[in-house]
């Protein structure tokens, strides 16, 4: 997709179990410029990965347990993450998590997997804009 600038749009992969977080982001990137890719588990989400190759994901962190792979071992922001690092079509967007925890408790796994931030619902639309932004270098375009 072109923007009005002739500039291809930034990609962004929300892999999330609520509809209505899917739903909320996707509207709030959507009207800033983003094309964005939404996934519902883990199993989508690599999916997704693998085929619109995003510029940046936001991932949850909490799956339900009835989620699983193949019937096998549930999927979690980290299991998935571990399964996009290794892709060559996502090993290198940057992640950032969102999570309805405590932010926190995930602090030093998320830096050891490279995490760009965290966000803890309800999310900050305006900080998590200006993160985005400056991961993937995008400036705003300020109205005149």
């Amino acid at each position: 997709m072109i923007d009005d600038f002739g500039m291809s749009a930034k990609k962004i992969l929300i892999v999330d179990d609520s509809k209505v977080v899917l739903y909320a982001l996707s509207m709030l990137l959507q009207n800033n410029g983003y094309v964005v890719v939404t996934a519902e588990d883990g199993s989508q989400g690599v999916n997704a990965a693998r085929t619109e190759r995003p510029d940046l994901i936001l991932l949850d962190v909490s799956f339900p347990s009835q989620v699983g792979f193949d019937g096998g071992v549930a999927w979690d922001g980290f299991l998935i993450m571990d399964w996009l690092k290794r892709m060559d079509q996502s090993h290198s967007a940057p992640v950032i998590i969102i999570t309805a925890g405590d932010p926190f408790e995930y602090q030093q796994k998320a830096q050891a997997a490279g995490v760009v931030g965290i966000f803890q619902k309800p999310i900050d639309n305006d900080q998590l804009l200006m993160t985005i932004q400056e991961t993937l270098g995008d400036v705003p375009v300020t109205q005149i």
